[in-house]
């Protein structure tokens, strides 16, 4: 469509917010300032009267043209034509009018730059010798105040302007001993309000029903008081999130921030730590001072074990450190003698065994919300989540998914979601399939696979028999989680590799960890049984199982000789102790149970693949031939578990098997499976 000749083309107006305008910076004045000062020292403040040479000076002596000369400050002359005289020396412009030089009676006419006073005179003097009234230099004294006042005014400027830039620049650095010194007491907290866009909502935050269940309450107290006041209810003045890693704890406190319309004070505990002393307890002070001003509002306090240590516990330091300065600040601002009405205090640790007591009684954190691993149902929301933005082939089960994961946090399904949209970008799928992230769990689990990694023949049967032992013994064991997938291909730091379907249970008993011990030690029985000898490739495998049956000892009193006593400190204040909390003689009965758990599991692993030497055999040849085996070629070796009610479904070749959860494999000696 042709635009019509007196058509103009619409051009859109510029909104307040134009980014061509120019914002005002201070440098402007500072240049300003600079030019103005310049500008000063080199204009000329002298009148508009012309120099002449000692020529045109003698003549006009020599003619008694001159009415006065002032010698001004011994450096000028001026020079004061005679009213009837001035005509002499008017200028002449192009069109033929006069110029009269002179800007009044007070201004000369002329000025004269002398070098010696003495020569000047005496020039003089010699230019009237033969005049019968000559002219004499008056000597003036005239002072420039403006220069004067310039020289005692600018240093100082200078100095002031020198101060305010450094102070400026300093404050600009975020961190360092320097950074925002006239700041350095105040609070660091990011403020959410109603002006601020907070994209995450309760909608976001899958798996966590039960702590969002009280999360709302306090959200619905804020946005609803009198709904509980007029019971004779009172807010909580704190709730504290504890959980692993990964679980969701600040996902849900951001999500308090975008569903409270109420003021959100964001700020992490190591915030407050600062090497000046006093500087922590200031950010205390000036945090809440802020939240009192902004009540009813929330404060959010992530990684608070950073201020909430225990006091008096750490041998490092003395009682008295400025992080427990920070610490009784933070407990007398919570629940001191002054009213603070309106304020709740939100707080996030994965270590909740080593805060102070002081810190964790009612009336400080009123509640205490345990965030947990998702279970099968919290997985499936949290792949829900997820999965949102992806672009998903018709293939992608959520559910099948949620099975591959057990023992995965909240950020791992994260991670997962996304590995799964790199690989499928990197082979150049239109659509991420369930494969990609099959490969994507194997990834994260496993670590890299590395494909092109030489191993001599020897090595690579050495490492199929320990994978094939250990894939044995699982399968043959009632107990022990059964294994979905075998590899030799290295990942990681790993020669080899073997994935696991766990039974998510709460509790266990001494043949449920036995049993796993003897699974663990399948791969260096293997060895034994098959070659006579062992290697260092079971190094994760051993300290696996040692780190178990230490357990089994010391904390969950599953030895008759120890009997039923339990060395675990609940507090995490044993770290800290130079003593074990057991005599010598228990240590030795400690150290033999250990030892003899340990070996009854060993020589029970080799008893088992003794007797079933031809399935190993058969196993880790196939597993030599096709680098990957799964729970299928297992039911073909020895047959169905007697004891699983319920078949769980697999497939071969990879496309479809249910969960991995990394077991140790062979490794290369002193490296740890990743």
């Amino acid at each position: 469509m042709k635009k019509e000749k007196n058509e103009k083309p619409i051009v859109p107006k510029a909104g307040k917010d134009d980014s061509q305008k120019p914002k005002f910076n201070f440098y402007w004045i500072y240049g300003l300032l600079a030019f103005t000062f310049l500008a000063l020292q080199f204009y000329n403040w002298e009148s508009g009267a012309k120099r002449i040479d000692k020529g045109e000076l003698l003549k006009m002596l020599q003619d008694q043209d001159i009415e006065k000369i002032d010698l001004v400050n011994r450096e000028i002359a001026e020079i004061f034509i005679k009213p009837d005289k001035l005509s002499k020396y008017l200028e002449k412009d192009g069109q033929g009018k006069t110029t009269d030089r002179s800007f009044g009676a007070a201004q000369p006419n002329f000025i004269y730059q002398i070098g010696e006073v003495g020569t000047f005179e005496e020039d003089l003097r010699r230019a009237q010798e033969n005049i019968e009234n000559p002219i004499y230099a008056n000597n003036v004294n005239r002072r420039n105040w403006t220069s004067e006042i310039f020289g005692w005014i600018l240093p100082i400027l200078l100095l002031v302007g020198v101060w305010f830039f450094i102070m400026r620049m300093m404050s600009r650095g975020a961190g360092g001993a320097g950074g925002q010194i006239f700041n350095i007491g105040k609070s660091k907290a990011q403020l959410f309000d109603k002006n601020t866009n907070v994209n995450v909502t309760f909608k976001d935050v899958a798996g966590l029903e039960e702590a969002k269940v009280e999360i709302m309450e306090i959200v619905d107290f804020l946005k609803n008081p009198d709904k509980y006041t007029k019971l004779g209810g009172k807010i909580p003045k704190g709730v504290l999130l504890v959980g692993p890693p990964g679980t969701g704890k600040t996902l849900l406190a951001k999500s308090v921030a975008g569903e409270a319309h109420v003021p959100f004070f964001s700020i992490s505990g190591s915030d407050f730590v600062e090497m000046f002393v006093g500087v922590g307890a200031s950010r205390v002070r000036d945090l809440f001072k802020q939240a009192k001003e902004k009540s009813p509002c929330i404060i959010f306090i992530d990684e608070i074990d950073a201020i909430g240590r225990a006091r008096g516990k750490n041998p490092a330091t003395g009682a008295n450190d400025e992080r427990e300065n920070t610490l009784n600040q933070l407990l007398t601002e919570m629940d001191g003698f002054g009213t603070n009405s309106g304020v709740i205090v939100l707080a996030a640790t994965n270590r909740a065994d080593i805060l102070d007591r002081a810190l964790m009684r009612a009336g400080r954190f009123d509640r205490q919300i345990y965030v947990e691993l998702p279970d099968l149902e919290g997985r499936k929301e949290i792949f829900d989540v997820h999965m949102r933005p992806l672009k998903l082939d018709g293939s992608v089960d959520k559910e099948f998914l949620a099975k591959q994961t057990p023992g995965f946090s909240g950020a791992d399904i994260a991670n997962v979601c996304n590995e799964a949209a790199l690989i499928a970008a990197r082979h150049n799928h239109e659509t991420i399939t369930k494969q990609d992230f099959m490969d994507a769990i194997d990834r994260i689990i496993g670590g890299l696979e590395k494909k092109n990694k030489i191993i001599s023949t020897s090595e690579k049967k050495v490492v199929a028999f320990h994978e094939a032992g250990h894939a044995t013994v699982s399968w043959l064991l009632e107990h022990a989680h059964p294994l979905v997938k075998v590899t030799i291909v290295p990942r990681g730091k790993s020669l080899g590799a073997a994935w696991y379907l766990p039974e998510e249970r709460s509790i266990t008993t001494y043949e449920q960890m036995f049993e796993e011990l003897v699974a663990t030690l399948g791969g260096r029985a293997a060895e034994q049984v098959i070659f006579g000898k062992i290697s260092t490739g079971a190094l994760n495998d051993l300290e696996k199982v040692t780190k178990q049956a230490y357990a089994m000892v010391t904390y969950y009193g599953l030895s008759k000789k120890v009997g039923n006593l339990s060395f675990y400190d609940s507090t995490g204040q044993q770290e800290y102790a130079f003593n074990k909390p057991f005599s010598e003689k228990t240590n030795e009965v400690i150290d033999a149970e250990i030892s003899q758990i340990v070996e009854s599991a060993y020589t029970k692993a080799v008893q088992i693949l003794t007797d079933n030497k031809e399935g190993l055999t058969q196993l880790a040849n196939k597993l030599l031939e096709k680098e990957v085996i799964f729970g299928e070629d297992l039911e073909n070796v020895f047959g169905k578990r007697p004891w699983v009610k319920e078949e769980l479904p697999h497939v071969v070749n990879g496309t479809e098997y249910e969960q991995k959860t990394t077991q140790p494999a062979n490794q290369e000696a002193g490296e740890n499976q990743v």
